[in-house]
């Protein structure tokens, strides 16, 4: 424990200040001005953690982070030992610092009777940090194995697999059906939460320890999966849940009516200069978004961005209190109303409003407002809308940003016969395997929509797997899974 009275002397939490919301809706750069060494706070931030007898911010972290380590050593200034020990569980820093909602942070001992360490922050400050000195460098195999993986999907899961297989001196080529690699954090997480920067200086580093990238390559239609089947000894699917949850009322067809997804995939897309023809912009318009997650509010900042006259986001349920409710204590990961920098900028928010309908214009074609009334909750859970309720919206822009249902199966159902379960996920076993020999399944993919967090545990678990699968034993590590206590109940 670096300073033993740190948590008694500094008893707040400081965050480095956003840019100005004037100047930060003008662009696409990053929101946060993260701290960097020589920011007193940072180290007194890092001071405060109380080196716990029992650590519970490990179990609120599916990686089973070494938080307590890493925050002493920052506090002594001690970068090199810091990076180590961080990237000693965790391959990308640099996207759960930025992206992870950070259920470590609402099971940290302190935060029992006062702010809990800032552990997200101090977490991308060492890799921001260990960049900025040349701390990561490639770590090349001392030797080769001889044999293949492919890794279909290049989102945090798939690179995790990857990156852990290469190092275990496996040859390891990754596909990707987009034209770069990154999967959603290329293309579905906007540059103001995460500058393709930070994806692009960590495929340099992959790419110098051996990994090979297969941009624009679909698995099931450019290349089957039987072909790849034979050309590999293991195939791991990383292809994440990206199957948008529907919401069937009537009007839903209706022009201007349309998947979050389908929004901003063109709209990073264009922030990173590419040409992207018949994009969908909310410039000028009334823009509503159905549903009050991290999807919609990376709509809400991307809308403002693109010049909405107005942007509305529809929650379906209650809003969440402010503080952590009796029947979610500590250390569970808490449903609370939060603020996100999307929010901060603008916008309105409803909570209890349930969709009922998408009206159109004159023409029959175009969606011209939305029909809504308020949520009633039934005895059962279920959650209708309250007659004699109903009221219209104007609007010329839906974005439905309602989460996911599962990952696209089709083709790998069809061609390899894999088996799903009952919520449409790919089946498999503790071990990640599916029950066609050689086929693995990590994040997203198998376990439905969930974080960042999980699917960097999930690859670094899946390659262990495969690994043991190829050599017979492995010294590859498998993150501790975080109990339930660390979930959402």
């Amino acid at each position: 424990m670096a300073d033993h009275r740190g948590f008694l002397k500094v008893r707040e939490r400081e965050l480095p200040p956003n840019r100005p919301v004037e100047v930060r809706l003008r662009d696409w750069k990053d929101v946060h001005a993260h701290l960097e060494e020589g920011q007193p706070f940072l180290k007194e931030q890092a001071g405060r953690c109380m080196d716990c007898g029992v650590p519970f911010c490990h179990n609120g972290c599916p990686l089973g982070n070494l938080i307590p380590e890493w925050n002493d050593l920052v506090w002594r200034g001690q970068w090199s030992d810091a990076i180590e020990r961080l990237h000693a569980t965790n391959n990308f820093p640099e996207f759960t610092g930025r992206i992870c909602p950070a259920p470590c942070e609402s099971s940290c001992v302190l935060g029992i009777n006062q702010p809990p360490v800032t552990i997200k922050n101090i977490e991308v400050s060492i890799i921001d940090e260990a960049f900025a000195r040349g701390l990561v460098t490639p770590q090349v195999p001392q030797r080769l194995t001889g044999h293949t993986v492919a890794v279909v999907g290049s989102g945090p899961a798939g690179l995790a697999a990857a990156q852990q297989l290469t190092r275990a001196g496996h040859t390891v080529a990754v596909y990707e059906r987009d034209d770069a690699i990154g999967g959603l954090l290329r293309y579905g997480v906007p540059d103001f939460k995460l500058e393709k920067v930070h994806i692009d200086r960590r495929l340099a580093q992959m790419e110098a320890e051996g990994t090979r990238f297969r941009p624009g390559v679909e698995i099931g239609r450019d290349l089957s999966w039987e072909q790849l089947q034979a050309r590999y000894d293991a195939i791991v699917i990383a292809t994440g849940a990206t199957v948008p949850r529907e919401l069937a009322v009537p009007g839903k067809d209706l022009d201007g009516v349309m998947f979050a997804m389908d929004f901003l995939h063109p709209a990073n897309a264009a922030a990173a200069g590419k040409p992207v023809a018949g994009q969908v912009t909310a410039e000028g318009k009334h823009v509503v978004i159905i549903g009050g997650g991290d999807t919609g509010s990376d709509c809400l900042g991307t809308a403002l961005r693109q010049g909405a006259a107005s942007v509305t986001t529809l929650a379906i349920g209650k809003r969440p209190p402010t503080e952590r409710p009796p029947h979610q204590p500590w250390p569970t990961d808490p449903i609370l109303f939060e603020v996100s920098s999307s929010h901060e900028e603008g916008g309105e928010r409803a909570y209890l409003a349930s969709t009922v309908a998408f009206e159109p214009d004159a023409t029959g074609t175009r969606v011209a407002s939305l029909r809504l009334a308020t949520t009633h909750y039934l005895e059962d859970g279920r959650r209708v809308p309250t007659p004699g309720t109903e009221r219209e919206l104007p609007v010329d822009l839906v974005l439905i940003a309602m989460g996911f249902t599962g990952p696209e199966t089709q083709t790998a159902v069809a061609q390899l016969g894999l088996e799903l379960t009952p919520r449409g996920a790919f089946a498999r076993t503790d071990d990640y395997a599916t029950a066609v020999p050689g086929v693995f399944v990590a994040g997203d993919a198998g376990r439905g929509q969930s974080l960042v967090v999980w699917a960097i545990a999930e690859g670094r678990a899946a390659a262990a797997a495969v690994d043991t699968y190829l050599s017979g034993a492995t010294e590859l590590p498998s993150p501790v899974e975080a109990s339930t206590l660390a979930l959402r109940p």
